[in-house]
């Protein structure tokens, strides 16, 4: 099978496009045929070694993948058969190889049911940063409706799921963006307001219960005067951000700041994210914007581009496209046609 893979850590010219052995899954294990995955940030942070993670060489990249079931071990047979369509989010990091192949094997707990009517490339595309943006309001922000909730960063891949997800929830959003991505997230129930502006109450209209940075713009200072007491404020990027920390507006105001990775999410709480995730794709209409498509062969270039800022929206990797189908089989009577 064709994978994309590294041998060391380093650029994105590391990635080369490779045929490997095709994985033999465990008991506990799923084997994926993969139709597209995707790239995110943390993929080049694994990749560069900028985040250090359990991994062996040769390593596949990639986290998300969508993709029909192959084979299941016996331990996972009872849950999915061969032909279901499913996804994951969290593969490549902490000692599982990536997405990025034409076949992967998934541990059970990781692996979900697709969604009806929504296609692959779109769910790939909303996997990792609808997950994470559920986790970070949710789980870490104690989301609850009628909070009033700023999303820095909205028109990012996690700001617009964090905006269609809160506002779901009955919250009041406020969300910072540029001017190209105003328009729709006003039609998504947010009140936009230009990125550039100073962060204050008059700007937000009040006091805020609930700051999500999904820019990595850490602006701590405004963050902690916008904040209601007992407010929450829950940072998710900007590895090299150096931020200045106003100790007084934090303890005085009895405020919380969290910092949260979807990496150091637990099985279970990845879980409950996939079943919100899901159930938004079919509830409130949440889509991904500005989708572009590359090829497998084209993974190092996408990483390379990502890394220069020259992304917008996002890229998901087509990575059955030039492949073959498999031979159909016509299955005698009472047996079930299997895959390979």
């Amino acid at each position: 099978m064709r994978a994309a893979v590294i041998d060391r850590h380093g650029p994105p010219q590391c990635i080369t496009l490779r045929e490997l052995p095709v994985p033999t899954p465990g008991p506990d294990e799923v084997l994926v045929r993969v139709a597209f995955g995707s790239v995110n940030h943390v993929d080049t942070f694994v990749r560069s070694g900028a985040w250090r993670t359990p991994l062996a060489f040769p390593f596949v990249v990639g986290r998300d993948a969508v993709g029909t079931v192959v084979e299941a071990g016996d331990a996972a047979a009872a849950e999915f058969r061969a032909g279901d369509e499913v996804w994951t989010s969290s593969l490549g990091y902490d000692g599982r190889d990536g997405a990025l192949a034409e076949l992967v094997r998934v541990p059970r707990a990781r692996l979900y049911r697709c969604p009806a009517g929504l296609p692959a490339s779109e769910l790939v595309a909303l996997a990792h940063p609808a997950s994470t943006a559920w986790l970070a309001l949710f789980r870490h922000g104690h989301l609850r409706a009628g909070m009033r909730v700023l999303v820095v960063g909205g028109g990012g891949n996690v700001g617009w799921s964090a905006v269609h997800l809160a506002v779901a929830a009955g919250a009041v959003v406020v969300t910072t963006c540029g001017t190209d991505d105003a328009f729709d997230l006003d039609r998504a129930g947010a009140t936009p307001v230009d990125r550039a502006a100073r962060l204050d109450r008059s700007t937000l209209g009040g006091a805020v219960d609930l700051v999500v940075d999904t820019a990595g713009r850490n602006d701590l200072e405004a963050y902690l005067d916008v904040l209601a007491p007992g407010g929450r404020v829950v940072l998710l990027a900007g590895m090299a951000t150096r931020a200045s920390f106003p100790v007084g507006a934090l303890y005085l105001n009895a405020a919380t700041v969290t910092g949260f990775a979807i990496s150091q999410a637990s099985v279970e709480d990845l879980a409950l994210a996939a079943r919100h995730v899901v159930d938004a794709v079919e509830r409130t209409g949440l889509r991904p914007r500005r989708l572009s498509s590359v090829p497998l062969e084209l993974v190092a270039d996408a990483h390379a581009r990502l890394e220069r800022g020259e992304v917008r929206g996002k890229v998901v990797v087509a990575v059955a496209a030039h492949h073959p189908p498999a031979p159909r089989t016509t299955p005698t009577e009472g047996a079930r046609a299997v895959p390979t």
